[in-house]
């Protein structure tokens, strides 16, 4: 570490000086917003802890002191959303890895304090039994290191721990009969990401409970300065859940299906592609198709390989997608699957060849709902095109249009359901995990007992398609603790821009309960644009090739080029 500093701190009133009212009035509300009486140095990413205290001046305390409120700033950014994600792994440019084991740790400790905390606020502060947490995770290669991590942290908070190992996030929820459980995954994202997912038996976390976690982390981090600890004061019990957890969806295919001539191997003479992108999909062929007596030649990238050596596992991915098509095409299967890395995202290829993900994902999954449930509500994130909600309402069902994010679609269909709005299918279109595919495979088999050849794909041929789908997305040019404030800033303008019709023939569409900040845009034409309908939203380091900053959308504004 340098003993002395070159370049002259600036202070934080300088640089909010460069931030506007929004943003300003943004940052009030958030628990890690600097103090204004402390120095702000420049980055101090180079230096490694624990931080060794030089000579004493008012000036070192000072610089020690901006370095600690500088890592806790980086624990508190490792939350996104419900989840905590970050880089595990050197190799992105511009991206230093900030998801460490110490803070890993840190985390873990954190949450479970906070589920101990929430159990013994349940029994009137009595007291709290064991809690029993289990984890699992996808083949990442940062996986171990940080697996040991997390049962560190859960063995300094008095946890029982279960190590499921190699588990998707499906079997991952089977488990909450007995555990809370954790899942280490960064779902779709590079092999340099990871993260951790977290769940009671009332679901997945929200927002402000992950911020609560994070921010005590932060300090748990900051006092701490240490490595993890080489020594489980809890060691963790290993469990086989994922056995469990295949034999669940075999049965639920035997007994839905109801074969009358083979109850056992209802997929007898089906050939099924399954292409699991070398993360955590590959049970399903063999566990679960292959046991059912599915033909699975031609499946793809079955074994686990954190490195993610063929394609990004994401069925939304473009190459995911077409080696998929490929192979369903040549070897003349029936369906062809598309995992994402933790299983808890799919997509299909019908017989034909064509992909399913998206709207028609849903679209599909609402027509096989809809013949179960009639006249039921369908809930999904704000993304989804008109003609999806037309689609639904053909079919005698109701759209409600949600906000972006898997806990919020869920929320939204538990509220209906507890307010007497029957709500059986809520969706992002993202899509969701193996149970979803176990619902096509059966209406599949069905069809075909029924006497249909068409395949899966001729339950959504009457789907109006648009003649373009976009989804906008923005690299914000700023300091990370303040990069949300300006997207949400830039937004906001966006917002305005089209509530002053400054942008001819598009309004905002008033879609139910959707934040206005992640709204719809509607073409009101009489003579529809290519883009028929999507959403607005910022991410962070989403990964564009062109780089805006908020100078620039204002510009393109002012000039009526946005």
């Amino acid at each position: 570490m340098a003993s002395s500093i070159s370049t002259p701190p600036k202070s934080l009133n300088h640089i909010n000086n460069n931030i506007s009212s929004k943003t300003k009035s943004f940052l009030k509300t958030k628990p890690f917003r600097p103090n204004k009486n402390r120095v702000k140095f420049p980055s101090i990413s180079s230096i490694n802890f624990p931080i060794r205290v030089l000579e004493c001046s008012s000036t070192t305390a000072r610089y020690n002191e901006a370095v600690v409120d500088e890592e806790m700033d980086r624990i508190r950014r490792l939350q996104n959303g419900s989840d905590v994600r970050g880089v595990a792994v050197d190799g992105e440019k511009w991206r230093q890895v900030d998801l460490t084991p110490p803070a890993v740790e840190a985390i873990a400790e954190s949450f479970g304090e906070w589920v101990v905390g929430e159990l013994e606020r349940e029994r009137g502060g009595g007291g709290a039994a064991a809690v029993r947490v289990s984890l699992g995770r996808d083949p990442r290669i940062s996986g171990g290191v940080l697996s040991a991590a997390v049962f560190a942290g859960l063995g300094r908070a008095g946890c029982a721990v279960f190590d499921m190992g190699l588990a998707t996030m499906p079997a991952c929820f089977m488990s909450l009969s007995n555990c809370v459980f954790g899942q280490m995954t960064a779902s779709h994202l590079p092999y340099t990401r990871n993260g951790l997912k977290f769940f009671t038996r009332k679901g997945g976390l929200t927002s402000p409970q992950v911020e609560e976690i994070c921010d005590k982390a932060a300090r748990k981090y900051a006092n701490r300065l240490a490595k993890v600890s080489t020594v489980l004061r809890i060691k963790p019990t290993r469990v086989d859940f994922m056995s469990a957890y295949a034999k669940h969806l075999r049965d639920i295919i035997k007994q839905r299906v109801n074969h009358p001539l083979h109850y056992d191997f209802p997929l007898q003479g089906f050939q099924i592609i399954v292409n699991a992108g070398n993360g955590s999909g590959g049970f399903f062929t063999w566990d679960v198709l292959d046991k059912l007596g599915a033909d699975t030649f031609g499946s793809l990238h079955l074994n686990p390989d954190g490195m993610f050596p063929n394609h990004i596992p994401n069925p939304e991915d473009k190459t995911a997608m077409a080696l998929t098509r490929a192979a369903v095409l040549e070897n003349r299967a029936d369906l062809g699957i598309v995992f994402d890395t933790d299983v808890d995202r799919s997509g299909v290829v019908d017989k034909q060849g064509n992909p399913i993900n998206g709207d028609k994902l849903i679209a599909l999954m609402s027509a096989i709902v809809l013949k179960e449930h009639p006249n039921t509500t369908i809930v999904t994130d704000a993304r989804t095109s008109m003609a999806l909600t037309r689609f639904i309402a053909d079919r005698g069902g109701r759209h409600c249009l949600y906000r972006v994010g898997y806990r919020n679609v869920i929320d939204k269909g538990v509220q209906l359901n507890r307010d007497g709005v029957e709500a059986h299918l809520m969706m992002e279109t993202s899509g969701h995990g193996a149970y979803m595919v176990v619902k096509i495979i059966i209406e599949m088999v069905r069809m075909k007992l029924e006497g249909s050849d068409e395949g899966i794909g001729s339950l959504i041929k009457d789907l109006e398609e648009p003649l373009e789908s976009v989804e906008l997305r923005m690299n914000i040019l700023s300091e990370p603790r303040f990069a949300k404030a300006k997207g949400v800033e830039a937004i906001e303008e966006f917002r305005n821009y089209l509530e002053q019709g400054r942008l001819e023939g598009w309004e905002l569409d008033s879609c139910g309960d959707c934040w206005v900040s992640e709204g719809c845009l509607v073409d009101s034409n009489d003579t529809p644009a290519a883009i028929d309908a999507h959403m607005y939203r910022f991410l962070v380091a989403s990964g564009l090739d062109k780089i805006l900053d908020i100078s620039q959308i204002d510009n393109y504004a002012s000039n009526g080029k946005l």
